[in-house]
């Protein structure tokens, strides 16, 4: 499906890394943005980036993660502002490396809880609204981390491997309701989140994923690798035996 107008869009997670470089792709085509976000500070500054690229902000609203109590007044301060909502996009998260996740239970435990749980809530929330007005697109950045279980991601890994498996089967059951549902799967993309880490094969850059976002949410595409390589090498990466698996540091 094809927008035949700019489309009225809440974004959580445009105040840096691949939420800022889809926002200001947004902003070039006029899509009409509510941005969600941690801090005020970082949505106000986003906002006047997004302004001076052509954008319409047309409000903002504090929406942390960390905090399923900021959920509902965020969307509906939403939804009051724009007064129609074709899409909902998610890309915020959180990530850390395999060694700090198992050096630190209390960071394993909320990097768990805000990937998958809160991420649930959140996208419950949202899509119960764009359900009763009809439908629209919920896309949400999840990741081929999530692909399988391997050895440098394994809690990162499962957060995504259960955000990827619930967007899934919120494709399967109401698709027919009118609910689009994108699930991005980013590969290494060169963000502030993954600074100081050696960058592999086919790293991407954030503007690179942008552009693939954006095509599958006019098209309605259900899965989105990007960059696009990485279709392929977690296809192959899905049939390697598991002795294999635990031999390779991939």
């Amino acid at each position: 499906m094809c927008y035949a107008r700019p489309m009225n869009v809440v974004l959580l997670g445009a105040t840096r890394g691949m939420g800022q470089a889809l926002a200001r792709r947004m902003a070039q085509r006029h899509d009409r943005l509510f941005l969600l976000g941690r801090t005020e500070s970082a949505l106000e500054d986003s906002a006047a980036d997004l302004a001076v690229r052509g954008a319409e902000v047309v409000g903002t609203h504090r929406c942390d993660l960390e905090d399923t109590a900021t959920f509902e007044p965020a969307l509906a301060a939403a939804w009051s502002a724009l007064g129609t909502v074709d899409a909902v996009v998610v890309t915020a998260g959180l990530f850390a490396t395999q060694e700090e996740l198992e050096a630190d239970p209390a960071l394993a435990e909320k990097l768990t809880r805000v990937n998958f749980t809160n991420t649930v809530v959140f996208c419950e929330q949202a899509r119960k609204r764009l359900l009763d007005a009809g439908g629209g697109t919920l896309c949400v950045f999840s990741s081929v981390a999530g692909e399988r279980g391997r050895k440098p991601v394994v809690i990162y890994g499962a957060s995504k491997a259960g955000l990827s498996r619930y967007l899934e089967g919120l494709d399967h059951k109401f698709r027919r309701e009118g609910l689009r549902v994108v699930t991005v799967k980013p590969g290494f993309v060169k963000t502030g989140m993954t600074e100081g880490l050696d960058p592999p094969p086919f790293a991407g850059e954030p503007d690179e994923v942008a552009v693939a976002v954006l095509d599958a949410i006019d098209r309605g595409r259900p899965v989105v690798y990007a960059p696009a390589p990485w279709r392929f090498v977690m296809a192959v990466v899905r049939h390697l035996p598991r002795a294999v698996m635990r031999r390779v540091g991939f």
